[in-house]
């Protein structure tokens, strides 16, 4: 699903994202890089077990090696150099990279028990981007008519803005799985490869290139934080 819309009041009124119950989303790092078709074959096999009943919500949070993911909506004359292994992804949107330095949140979520509302679901995603990127002095935002998270960059020119966060789900059975992307300290230049999203005419950046120089780690216990303020307890 792509996310072209301003962000509804509605969706942040009494936390209605939060399951009434207050079970724990399971929260889980993986600290060693992660094949992308074995994370998709793992995504796939909790989704099906959170809809079963069999097992938690999910957070969980990773790297992959170097990689391009096409989205539904990819256009073949966007993959402008396949330096990389490039993976029908079966989210929404268009080609984005994936590699080392960048933090990968693999969302898995249960819509029944969260107002099924989509679009606020999406709206919660974006808001623990921007919320995570303020804990640290980043002005990130939501743009109309692109997806993402963007940053103002008026040192590169007037209307200048870079992307720092893609995010692109899906949901079957009122389970969500793919999530976000934020740009931590990652090699920009393998961006080089595609037009990231589809939209040619603006950047992308990272903390890093922000001047902004922290761990994974410390970025991940702000990430918890900012999910928990939004959708509730893990565990």
């Amino acid at each position: 699903m792509e996310v072209l819309t301003s962000p509804d009041e509605t969706c942040q009124s009494g936390a209605k994202l939060w399951r009434g119950d207050g079970q724990a989303v399971e929260w889980r790092i993986f600290e060693a890089p992660l094949d992308y078709p074995a994370a998709l074959t793992m995504m796939d096999e909790r989704v099906a077990a959170i809809a079963a009943g069999t097992a938690p919500e999910a957070v969980w949070l990773l790297e992959h090696p170097p990689l391009y993911t096409a989205g539904t909506s990819a256009r073949p004359g966007d993959l402008l150099d396949p330096r990389f292994p490039v993976y029908p992804a079966g989210r929404g949107g268009q080609y984005t990279y994936h590699g080392p330095g960048q933090r990968v949140a693999y969302v898995m979520l249960d819509l029944t028990r969260r107002g099924r509302d989509i679009r606020c679901l999406v709206q919660g995603l974006e808001q623990w981007v921007i919320d995570t990127l303020a804990a640290h002095n980043i002005a990130g935002g939501r743009r109309e008519g692109r997806v993402g998270v963007w940053v103002p960059r008026p040192e590169k020119g007037f209307g200048r803005e870079d992307k720092i966060a893609a995010i692109g789900v899906r949901v079957r059975k009122w389970i969500t799985f793919h999530g976000i992307s934020l740009n931590i300290a990652p090699d920009l230049s393998h961006y080089d490869g595609i037009v990231p999203c589809g939209i040619a005419d603006q950047g992308v950046t990272s903390f890093e290139d922000l001047g902004v120089l922290l761990s994974m780690a410390e970025v991940d216990s702000v990430l918890r934080a900012r999910f928990e303020a939004i959708f509730g307890p893990t565990g």
